[in-house]
């Protein structure tokens, strides 16, 4: 996906909306990791922790089978 921004005069740019409804970015929270790579400007998301997500999450989700499989992966890894 290929989208393009400007930047305005105090250095800001806005995250086009499909991209930000792809990567499922919110106001008020979601931090961005920037960093350089040659002559390129990399934009991620930061991954949450567990606990982080829980928050938002609430009781939607079955933690301790969360837990268990990802106990799994890191085992067999």
């Amino acid at each position: 996906m290929i989208e393009e921004t400007k930047i305005t005069r105090n250095y800001q740019i806005t995250i086009p909306a499909a991209i930000r409804k792809k990567l499922g970015l919110r106001v008020g929270g979601d931090i961005l990791i920037v960093r350089l790579e040659g002559d390129r400007i990399i934009l991620e998301p930061r991954r949450r922790s567990i606990t982080e997500i829980r928050i938002r999450l609430g009781k939607r989700i079955d933690w301790r089978y969360v837990e268990e499989t990802i106990r799994e992966v890191i085992e067999k890894g």
